[in-house]
């Protein structure tokens, strides 16, 4: 039988960084010759029109035309964990304000309630901008 060098070296590659203490393996392929390593990496990723076994082994597939698509969805990935992170530091930082003008008798409940559901519309409204621009 026919060995194919490039799936034996791509499942070995996967095996080595593993070894080394990378501590996630990602393998994004399509074909029949990347079904070892997309079983050996932590996780697999496929699309849609690609080889049946690939699909099958994945753990994720796309429905996107080719694996390009995986860049944008990293693109927007990264984006919506920096827009988390930046919206909790602001509403902690607000609403601590907010609890100690309270606590400190400068603002009235009813003030720091319509200031706190403000900033949570602003905030919301302002996370809703595409995140790819």
């Amino acid at each position: 039988m026919f060995e194919d060098p490039i799936r034996e070296e791509a499942a070995a590659v996967i095996n080595s960084l593993k070894r080394a203490g990378i501590k996630k393996v990602i393998m994004i392929g399509d074909g029949i010759n990347h079904s070892p390593a997309l079983s050996a990496a932590d996780v697999g990723i496929a699309i849609n029109d690609g080889a049946e076994i690939a699909r099958e082994i994945a753990d994720v597939t796309i429905g996107a035309d080719n694996l390009y698509e995986i860049v944008t969805l990293k693109a927007i990935s990264n984006g919506l964990m920096k827009r988390i992170h930046k919206n909790y530091h602001i509403i902690l930082g607000f609403n601590t304000g907010l609890i100690l003008l309270g606590v400190s008798d400068l603002i009235q409940p009813t003030t720091s309630a319509l200031l706190h559901n403000a900033s949570t519309l602003t905030i919301s409204l302002k996370s809703m901008e595409n995140l790819l621009t």
